[in-house]
């Protein structure tokens, strides 16, 4: 770890006072925001001129924007003429707020803002970064959000999984990292944890799983259920947690999905849901959080589309055992069998769940394995070194570039 840090020292050196704007869709909810809100107070420690800006937030915009999301990660959408013009008409909007805004570099985070570029020409330079898993992409969309991808000088993506041919020249891989002093991550002691949890009528002294993901169905939280069903015929006092507040302002179906989910979950005394972050009353919404995912026996991950999976990476750093969704951005994490296991159907997570519950050694080999991973690869620091690193890339392009221009321009002068 500390060669890393030597390495950003130095290669933040001469990127002082470089200034960086980074644009997403919104301040809270969801895990783009999480890692903005790490990640620009570590670039203005090194020395950069870092800024966050949001988009201005309005709920048919976001209704679209969360379908070419999905249908970006494989969901069948037509993509009527009029919600384009939608997309473009307010993200022309955004772009007129932005029009006289400066900065050395621009990092634009999904597709929700990401079209900005068509209307600021000074815009460069740019790099896009998806925080999609783009394996199964709907042709239609793909080939509308590409249009505008193309435009950037970079485009992150979290996995190689995820490039296609139209950003092929432009795309560079960066997974992203969890903030390990973060309240959410800090230690937080089991017996403190099961107490916190006590409070919300979670038994101490029952086997407990949880997932902690926005109610959403890549996440597939109805599956989450089905599998703890299963268990619970071979573990009767299993316990199942499942934790999704609505913080995100851009995520208008959530509460469609959490509907469908607690009209499951009501057939069982034994699932606990928490959506509503008023019912933690004064308990900050990432102390419990930490809590739940401290006091449970097993974490589950179990999404069908993942463009990386922060809360997969948050467990792994506690320890714990995952059961991850064999997708995308969970196989980054998760190699099965050394440090978690991937699965692909409920039955075959509620094998693993009862397989780890009877087997606790299991648990802790399996937990430190995963610490160690995140570790050595999913922290923040990496990510403020790859970020670094792409930058300084950029400026050289960016002067090397300027310099060829003024030797043409001094050509064509003395002719």
């Amino acid at each position: 770890m500390s060669g890393q840090f030597e390495e950003i020292e130095k290669l933040s050196r001469p990127l002082k006072d470089l200034k960086v704007n980074l644009v997403n869709s919104t301040p809270r909810g969801g895990g783009v925001a999480e890692i903005l809100k790490s990640l620009v107070p570590l670039m203005k420690g090194v020395g950069l001129k870092a800024s966050w800006y949001t988009i201005p937030p309005r709920e048919d915009f976001f209704k679209i924007t969360k379908e070419i999301h999905n249908a970006l990660q494989g969901k069948s959408y037509d993509f009527p003429f009029s919600h384009r013009k939608k997309y473009l008409r307010h993200i022309e909007r955004s772009a007129q707020l932005m029009k006289d805004m400066k900065a050395d570099i621009w990092v634009v985070h999904d597709p929700q803002p990401a079209g900005v570029i068509q209307f600021l020409p000074h815009f460069h330079p740019s790099i896009c970064r998806l925080h999609i898993d783009l394996t199964s992409s709907n042709l239609e969309v793909w080939k509308f959000m590409a249009g505008f991808l193309e435009m950037y000088d970079r485009v992150i993506l979290s996995s190689k999984e995820y490039v296609k041919p139209e950003i092929r020249k432009k795309a560079v891989i960066i997974p992203p990292a969890i903030d390990p002093l973060s309240p959410k991550n800090i230690p937080l002691g089991l017996r403190a944890s099961k107490e916190i949890l006590k409070n919300y009528g979670i038994s101490p002294h029952k086997p407990l799983i949880s997932q902690v993901s926005r109610f959403d169905p890549w996440k597939d939280p109805l599956g989450v259920i089905k599998a703890y069903q299963i268990a619970k015929k071979k573990i009767p006092d299993l316990q199942l947690v499942l934790v999704g507040f609505f913080l995100a302002r851009d995520d208008p179906e959530a509460m469609k999905v959490y509907v469908g989910v607690k009209k499951e979950a009501e057939k069982d005394p034994d699932i606990f849901l928490f959506a509503d972050p008023h019912y933690l009353g004064s308990l900050k919404i990432h102390v419990f959080v930490n809590a739940v995912q401290t006091a449970s026996d097993i974490i589950l991950q179990k999404s069908i589309r993942e463009g990386f999976g922060l809360t997969c990476a948050e467990a792994m750093w506690k320890r714990k055992a995952v059961i991850g969704g064999n997708a995308g951005g969970i196989k980054i994490q998760i190699k099965d069998g050394q440090n978690g296991f991937l699965v692909s159907s409920p039955v075959q997570a509620a094998e693993k769940i009862v397989k780890l519950i009877q087997n606790p050694k299991l648990c802790q080999s399996l937990g430190e394995n995963a610490h160690q991973t995140v570790k050595e690869k999913f922290l923040m620091p990496r990510l403020l070194r790859d970020y670094l690193k792409l930058f300084r890339k950029l400026i050289l392009k960016e002067n090397k570039e300027e310099q060829r221009n003024k030797e043409i321009m001094g050509i064509l002068a003395s002719y």
